[in-house]
């Protein structure tokens, strides 16, 4: 009866042991990208154009039927910076700044903030962006790709894509 008791007792320790070891259950992150809004094309760092400007308050105003962003992530590039301006502005944030050569490095990033986080990237960075956050990988994106949001969230990682200016 002893044996028996003592196997039982060890039983559970380990039992117990496993489970303090165990990574704890965390709620599903929300993680929102966008493409840096309109721009002339073939420029190395151009600003907005005006429709870029007035879209960039279309993505401040979209996020008033969302969970606002707790973080925002543009690139050092003038267009993502204009971009975010008016919603981090709104949301009184400053973003952070982030190499756009170096996605691991932005999602290891990403990955230290409280959800949900706004991403600005770039037609060359977007669809890498939404794979590692664990989004359905988006096709190639041309110039004239802009103002669509890619939401990734739930435990499933659900990807669902807006489109700004449209309902």
């Amino acid at each position: 009866m002893t044996f028996a008791r003592s196997a039982l007792a060890a039983l559970l320790l380990l039992a117990l042991a496993a489970c303090a070891y165990m990574a704890p259950i965390q709620a599903p992150s929300t993680y929102y990208v966008v493409r840096h809004l309109h721009t002339p094309e073939g420029a190395a760092d151009p600003d907005l154009t005006e429709e870029g400007q007035r879209h960039a308050q279309l993505l401040a105003d979209w996020f008033e039927g969302q969970e606002a962003p707790a973080t925002i992530f543009v690139s050092t590039t003038r267009r993502a910076q204009q971009t975010a301006a008016p919603l981090a502005a709104k949301l009184g944030i400053t973003p952070r700044l982030y190499d756009p050569r170096d996605t691991p490095g932005l999602i290891a990033e990403v990955m230290k903030e409280p959800p949900p986080v706004l991403i600005v990237g770039h037609s060359n960075t977007v669809p890498e962006i939404v794979a590692a956050l664990g989004g359905e990988r988006p096709g190639p994106l041309v110039h004239e790709d802009f103002g669509d949001v890619w939401k990734i969230s739930g435990s499933r990682r659900t990807t669902t894509r807006s489109k700004l200016g449209t309902p």
